[in-house]
């Protein structure tokens, strides 16, 4: 990890290893937040909140002010925070249950609103914690513990695509984009850029993450890397829609 000199470091070595099950996307993605911080120099600013559902796991993960919020509310919250002392940076972190069903009212409203935050979304298309259920984020045809035979869209509907529906929504200045854990790199890169948009006043932020489940998936290593190289994004496209600072 590249540290600046007696920069501390945002790790908290007793917390290691994770808590997250073995191949889950959950400790990669916050690997590459957790540089993210400590190469912009953040850590002393930065304020983490984490939603209920396998993101919680994450609430004593970094060495950093905080808070776990009820599900679904960690946006809200984050707003507030940032909202009483705007020098904060402001990071909400959840899955794709937490953003995109019982927290969908806030995220969407937060983006319309374009609250300066930054929100960064773990979509490994399950609810996972609760023993992989159907999700917003299910695929087409994809199996769940409520979906046996596979996802049915033309009953459920297409999964849902949210870094599209945010750009759609936000206004000039956003950062919207959606990363994978099958590549770091670039992950951690929109990760830091999402951060300097907060940093630099410009607007809304949003990350989501494509991530891996083979506890629910059911899928050995091989197959839960080619559910994600392969599988996802062809559902998910990966890359940036929106970058102000693009424009400057």
């Amino acid at each position: 990890m590249a540290i600046a000199p007696a920069m501390p470091r945002v790790w908290r070595a007793e917390t290691k290893p994770h808590k997250f099950c073995p191949g889950c996307g959950h400790g990669l993605v916050l690997k590459m937040l957790g540089e993210a911080i400590d190469e912009l120099g953040l850590q002393d600013r930065t304020v983490f909140g984490c939603d209920i559902g396998c993101s919680l796991l994450a609430w004593d993960f970094f060495n950093l002010d905080s808070v776990q919020t009820h599900h679904g509310r960690t946006t809200p919250v984050i707003t507030g925070i940032k909202r009483a002392n705007p020098d904060l940076i402001g990071i909400a972190y959840m899955g794709d249950g937490g953003g995109y069903a019982i927290g969908s009212q806030h995220l969407v409203n937060a983006a319309a609103r374009n609250e300066r935050i930054t929100v960064i979304l773990a979509n490994n298309t399950v609810y996972a914690m609760t023993g992989g259920q159907m999700a917003p984020t299910t695929m087409p045809d994809q199996k769940t513990e409520t979906s046996p035979y596979g996802r049915d869209v033309h009953l459920t509907g297409p999964p849902m695509q949210g870094p599209e529906m945010v750009a759609a929504i936000t206004g000039q200045g956003a950062y919207v984009a959606r990363g994978t854990i099958s590549n770091l790199r670039q992950l951690k890169s929109y990760l830091k850029k999402a951060l300097e948009n907060q940093l630099a006043g410009r607007g809304f932020s949003f990350v989501e993450a494509l991530s891996g489940c083979p506890t629910n998936w059911r899928t050995n290593a091989q197959e839960t890397w080619e559910f994600l190289e392969q599988t996802m994004p062809a559902h998910f496209k990966v890359g940036e829609l929106k970058n102000p600072a693009a424009a400057e």
